[in-house]
Parts: structure tokens; sequence; C-alpha cells
């Protein structure tokens, strides 16, 4: 069976996947005897199902001339047409909301990025936990393509460890199957790699449910953390019931959005270093253990000047709440801390946007399901700078660390600039079009972020007045749509689809 099934195109087998995840919410609204609102996803489902059964079969003799190439057309062409199925059943779940709201709250999900038109009391636990399913199977689909796609073709991050232009196929240091069948390889991978995301995720949902948390919430939050969309349902994180323990939770799951070291299982040979030598973890640990101090004892500064007592219970709950907040924010995840107000109030700055705003740009860790622009390249240019500066000092000296360092500092430092320079590109040029819809700059900056690093709840926290995404016009939220699909897609792998590959 999964033979036949790699025989089909991507796009094909991925809406026959849409069909069967919208029998989730479709259950549960039955199981709640919500009937109605189960007929409303499990009809737009069987259609789907049908339509993806005469499709397969119409496509079932295509074989494309550069498989590899086919692929990521097919995985660009899934984040363009699966919203649009997607939103299917979310118009008739909803039948007051517009197609448009609909379709924008379906690629804010499939792009794992968290952004809603609807207020959450408006929509039923149903349609929340379709929100968070679509989140959940697009962080499924982000690792995928990481893996069996992007990495192979030196995307993705890839192309900073193994230094190879970007867009042609050579698996290099990061093994990606022995198999040379771009096909094999996608199946492979999807075989491998779902047990342990869906593993991971049920694990996360029963600890939550012991630490309080209802069934649904608790579902909606470990898909929300797994897939790094950050997506909550009518309970928010803080109002959930698991408390502290919950949050602490979370913030351990977060590490698969860090380093991909961390995934069980993948058979990759890095896997087998030490998890403390991992780059982007040691990144990861200095970008928040510096963050959080700042924040947190600039406060003893102010207690200074004004002369106020210190409470050592609201420190401690000060702390906890940057700590976790930013750790959110780093990984494009969301999730605000329950002590996150009392932390901000602490640091006397009140709501710190730029600081969320600044750890969204550099994101999570390569071939995870975290945006941004990336720990890896980050690094990268960090090294980079640090060999320069030597250089300067001991112009005759030789860098350190063996080849692959010296490859991670030359090669992929280039080509992680290339990338930083193109992600500034794409946030001007969000920005000038939101400017010319009558924006303000501000909010335009804010919204630009938000959907280019994948991190929708920046409209909340990160501007000096929450934006609501409902009233926004419809020409704004589509120009948004795009920049989630270009920030989940990240430019290069565009640029690598539409630009020739020579010397084949």
């Amino acid at each position: 069976m999964w033979t036949r099934l790699s025989e089909l195109p991507l796009l094909v087998v991925l809406i026959g996947l849409t069909g069967l995840l919208a029998l989730l919410p479709a259950g549960y609204a039955v199981a709640v005897d919500q009937t109605a609102l189960g007929r409303s996803f499990l009809y737009p489902a069987l259609i789907i199902l049908i339509g993806t059964t005469m499709l397969g079969i119409a496509t079932a003799a295509f074989t494309p001339r550069d498989p590899a190439r086919s692929h990521l057309a097919a995985l660009v062409g899934a984040y363009v047409v699966l919203p649009v199925v997607m939103a299917l059943p979310m118009k008739e779940a909803v039948p007051d909301t517009r197609f448009l709201n609909a379709w924008f709250e379906m690629v804010s999900s499939f792009t794992t990025t968290g952004a809603t038109v609807y207020p959450p009391a408006r929509l039923p636990d149903a349609v929340h936990l379709w929100r968070a399913t679509v989140g959940w199977f697009g962080g499924f689909l982000t690792l995928l393509a990481g893996y069996a796609i992007l990495a192979p073709l030196n995307l993705g991050g890839a192309e900073v460890a193994t230094g190879r232009v970007p867009g042609r196929g050579v698996l290099g240091a990061w093994q990606m199957g022995r198999g040379a069948d771009p096909s094999d390889r996608l199946t492979r991978f999807a075989l491998q790699l779902f047990p342990i995301y869906a593993a991971l995720t049920l694990a996360l949902w029963v600890l939550l449910m012991i630490a309080g948390a209802s069934g649904v919430t608790a579902l909606i939050h470990a898909m929300g953390t797994l897939s790094t969309s950050g997506i909550s349902g009518q309970t928010t994180l803080a109002a959930s019931g698991a408390g502290y323990v919950g949050e602490a939770l979370i913030f351990l799951f977060l590490i698969f959005a860090i380093t991909r070291r961390a995934m069980p299982g993948t058979g990759l040979a890095e896997n087998r270093r030490p998890l403390s030598g991992d780059p982007e973890l040691r990144l990861a640990g200095l970008v928040l253990g510096t963050v959080t101090l700042i924040l947190f004892l600039r406060h003893w500064v102010i207690a200074d000047e004004a002369g106020f007592a210190v409470d050592e219970d609201q420190a401690v709950a000060s702390l906890w709440g940057i700590l976790f907040t930013t750790a959110s924010f780093l990984t494009t995840t969301g999730y605000v801390g329950a002590d996150w107000q009392t932390g901000a109030a602490w640091s006397g700055i009140g709501t710190p946007g730029l600081v969320l705003m600044a750890l969204a740009i550099v994101g999570g860790g390569t071939i995870t399901t975290a945006g941004g622009v990336k720990l890896l390249r980050v690094y990268a240019l960090l090294r980079h700078g640090e060999r320069e500066l030597e250089r300067i000092i001991h112009p005759n000296s030789l860098g350190h660390g063996g080849p692959e360092a010296r490859r991670l500092r030359r090669e992929g430092a280039q080509l992680a600039w290339v990338f930083f320079m193109l992600f500034a590109v794409s946030i001007a040029v969000t920005v000038t079009i939101l400017s010319i819809l009558r924006v303000g700059f501000e909010p335009a900056l804010v919204l630009a972020l938000s959907g280019l690093t994948t991190t929708g709840q920046l409209a909340s926290l990160g501007a000096p007045q929450p934006i609501a995404y409902g009233d926004l016009s419809d020409a704004v939220k589509a120009v948004l749509c795009l920049a989630m699909i270009v920030g989940r897609l990240e430019t290069l792998a565009l640029l690598a689809l539409i630009l020739p590959v020579r010397g084949r």
C-alpha cells in the first residue's frame, strides 16, 4: 500500500490526508453531542476524499522528469492549494463567516503561524480542534519536507552545514537516506517521522491532562507545542488549569523546535553526537539566558533608584514568566506564560515588543517546525565574525575546529548572510506593501514580522497597542497570507524552484 501511495503525486496524497484529518473534529463534535457541527466536518471530509480518489486515478501514471524538484514544486503548491481545501470544513462549521476569513485562518494554521481573526469565544471547541489539527499537520509536513525534500537539495538551513549551492542535490554530511529515489526517501521518512511526532504529541497531551488541563484543551496545546503554531482554544494556556507544571512541560518539549538532534529515531549520523555539544542548543541557551537576565536584573536598578522593597515571590514568578515566554517566542511558538505580564512589569519597560520580535527573527533550529532565520545561520555568522576578529589580532593564524568548522565559517556563513539579506528584503517589501494599503509603519512592521517568522502572536504583544487580525482589510489579510507562505517555505527554496539549475 505504501508503495502505491509513493507513486502518486505528493499534492494528491496531502489533499487526501486533509480529508482524513477532518474526521477528528467531526468525531469530537459527535462525542460531545454536537451532531450538526460534526456533519459540518464529515460531509466536506467525504467530498475531499472522493475528489482525492478521482485525482489519484487520473494522475496514477504521472512521472515527473525531475522528482526532487517536482516534490519541491508540490510542497509550494501544498501551501497554495491545501488551505483552500481546509477552508471548506471551516466555512461549513462557521456559516456566518466569509470564505476569505476561513482561508486566512487555514493559511495561518497550516503555516504554523497561529494568527486568528476570530475571538476565542466565538468558535466552538471542535473548530479550535480543527485549527490545531491543521497546524499540527502543517508542522509534520514542515519536518517531513525538511528531511526528505529541502535538506537533500541543500535548502532549509542544510546549505549552511554543507556549504553547497542551494537547490542542488548533494546529500553530503546530512546523510538523508541511502536510496537515491526521492519518492522512496519521502515515503521512508514519512513512516519514520510520523510515529515519533505522534508519540511526542500523545505524551505531552497525557502529561498536560495529568497536570490539570481538560482533554480538548490539553490536546490543542500539545498540538500547538509540537507544531510551534501556538494555537489555543477557548481556554488560554494561562487559564488551562495545568499551571506552572503545564508550562514547564511545554518548556521541555520546546527543545524539539530548537535542535533537530533532539528528535529520537531519525537515524542521522549526527544525532549520535552528544546533545550538549549541539551549536543550536548552546546558542539558544545563551540567547535565553542573556535576555532573561537582562529583563530580570533590570528591576534591581529601578528598585535602587526608586527605593522600594523587592518581593521574593514576585521575583521568582517574574523570572519564570520571562524565561518561558522568551523560549516560546524564540521557537516561534508564541505561547505566553501566566506571569509574563508580571515579568514585563518587573523589568520596568512595559511590554518589551522589540525583544519578542528579535527573538522571533532569530527563530528555532534547522529542520524543525520553528520559523525565523534559524539558529544555525546565526551561529555561522557569529563564528565567522569571531574568526575575522582573530585574523585582525593574529593575521597569520590558522582556523581551528577541523574542515567542518572551517566550512561553516566560510561557505556556510556566506550562504547564511545571503539568506539574512533575502529575509531583510522580504521584510522591507512586505512593510512597503502594507504601508501602501494604509497600514501605519509600526503595525506594518509587526504584521510583516509576524507573518515572515510564522509567529502570529506578535500582533498582540509586539506593538504598543494589540493588533486585531479581524479588523484588517481583505487586501492586508491576503498580503499577510502570502508573507506566511514565504516565511514558511523560505525565500531560498522559492528561488531554487524558480531559477534554472545549471550544470545538469
